[in-house]
């Protein structure tokens, strides 16, 4: 069985190459939920649905988040209403929020629901929510605390980034199948994501990041930073402002400890001495993930390599 932290566009993209490359069936995903907000009244689970909605083939290609061919007509009637339009859900997806809400104020737990939307989308592999409490990501400027939406797309990440935290975390459990999974796994792979704000609150949850270190699985994590740039999304800015080495071998040193194989881009092939120093095995391929056969070939090389 293969598991995948999973959080934003860039999971979504390497577990659309892993879907084709293995048995679905085997895949189980955790999802970060993080990130989630209320909008309009309703739950919104971003990296969720990016997910979901890759997986079914059913995501915007332009955006990497949404549907294709979404309409738009609920938000505009919204704004006649004096309600912001910043964070722009088309009418499907609204659907799905209204749905989830629905259930959530009848008290079924999310990994219930997430299951369900699994199900409805007609996907074969697992999807768990990183656990049922509300953790949400706090971004913290120079003027203070900041919902991590408001930060990514309200402010398009145009605020230095002083510290990140993780509201209810300490109180919060892996849902049920996280720990299990990560027990009976033969292979784990944090995907290319950002290590701070899409799998930082996975594992701040209590006991994962304890699980995925004494796992007997192969584990594996993949740089979302090539060459000092990030393909996509905050990374290296947030790197930067926080301290980190804004290299595949700063994110090598956030994952030590906790992973077997660190993979990295091509254009860093001459960095790769310096991952396999932290004691860890080191694959040099191509990552970017810029078309479907490109994204198998890199799952298929992950798996592999594990």
């Amino acid at each position: 069985m293969y598991t995948v932290f999973a959080g934003g566009v860039g999971a979504s993209r390497f577990l659309q190459g892993l879907y084709e490359a293995v048995d679905p069936a085997q895949i189980t995903i955790i999802s970060n939920t993080g990130d989630d907000v209320e909008m309009f009244g309703l739950h919104v689970s971003p990296d969720t649905d990016i997910v979901l909605y890759a997986l079914a083939g059913a995501v915007n290609p332009e955006t990497g988040w949404g549907l294709t061919g979404d309409t738009f007509a609920v938000v505009e009637q919204l704004q006649r209403f004096g309600y912001q339009r910043w964070f722009n859900l088309g009418d499907r997806d609204l659907a799905m929020a209204i749905h989830r809400t629905r259930l959530l104020h009848a008290g079924v737990p999310m990994h219930e629901i997430v299951a369900g939307l699994a199900r409805d989308w007609g996907l074969a592999c697992r999807v768990l929510p990183m656990s049922d409490e509300p953790v949400r990501t706090k971004i913290f400027g120079p003027e203070g605390e900041i919902d991590f939406q408001d930060y990514m797309v309200r402010l398009r990440t145009e605020v230095d980034v002083r510290s990140v935290a993780f509201a209810g975390a300490e109180l919060a459990r892996p849902a049920p199948g996280v720990i299990e999974a990560l027990a009976q796994s033969s292979a784990i792979i944090l995907a290319p994501s950002n290590p701070i704000v899409s799998i930082g609150p996975i594992l701040a949850v209590p006991g994962i990041r304890d699980a995925l270190g004494s796992s007997k699985a192969k584990r594996a994590a993949i740089s979302p930073i090539i060459a000092g740039q990030v393909v996509k999304g905050p990374a290296a800015k947030m790197l930067q402002t926080l301290g980190y080495e804004v290299s595949a071998v700063g994110v090598a040193k956030m994952y030590t400890g906790l992973i077997d194989l660190m993979v990295i881009d091509e254009q860093d092939r001459a960095l790769g001495p310096q991952v396999e120093a932290l004691g860890m095995r080191c694959l040099v391929t191509d990552t970017m993930m810029t078309s479907a056969d490109r994204k198998r070939e890199l799952a298929a090389a992950v798996v592999a390599a594990l």
